[in-house]
């Protein structure tokens, strides 16, 4: 079959609506009896109109505020860093279980004493956090949350 041999037409004519009896939608034309849905011009009532009654949507209580799809970052403390050394990324922490994932967005807050020299790779740090992490001997970098591995398809 060649595209130009294709046939663009539709199979089936309109149905013409209301022609009598014989023509099987006649009369009413699939209307019912009576009532507003019946007349002619039905079909510029609003959506959701319920024939003059209060509306669903009207009826239905509205909820305050709005939910956030927003991820807080996990919070991890400066004094829960002495317990690690050298380079020091979401891995570490999340084998360290300061976090609950190494997928996590991760912000370090100061709290307490920081001894150890560390190298900090996360996403987020408080100003007074990163002057805690230099005044110890060790230097922080911003980086990207690291993204789920896919699941391979079996």
């Amino acid at each position: 079959m060649k595209y130009n041999d294709l046939v663009v037409e539709k199979n089936t004519r309109p149905s013409r609506k209301g022609r009598g009896i014989s023509a099987g939608q006649g009369k009413t034309a699939g209307r019912g009896t009576k009532g507003q849905k019946a007349r002619t011009g039905h079909s510029k009532m609003p959506a959701g109109f319920m024939g003059g009654q209060r509306a669903i949507m009207q009826a239905v209580p509205k909820l305050k505020g709005f939910k956030s799809f927003h991820t807080k970052a996990e919070v991890v403390y400066t004094d829960r860093l002495n317990e690690l050394s050298g380079k020091v990324d979401n891995y570490k922490l999340a084998e360290a279980s300061l976090v609950s994932s190494p997928f996590v967005k991760v912000k370090v807050i100061t709290r307490g004493e920081l001894t150890a020299k560390i190298d900090l790779e996360t996403q987020f740090a408080s100003k007074s956090a990163i002057e805690a992490i230099k005044k110890a001997g060790g230097s922080f970098k911003k980086v990207a949350i690291i993204a789920k591995p896919k699941k391979e398809a079996e």
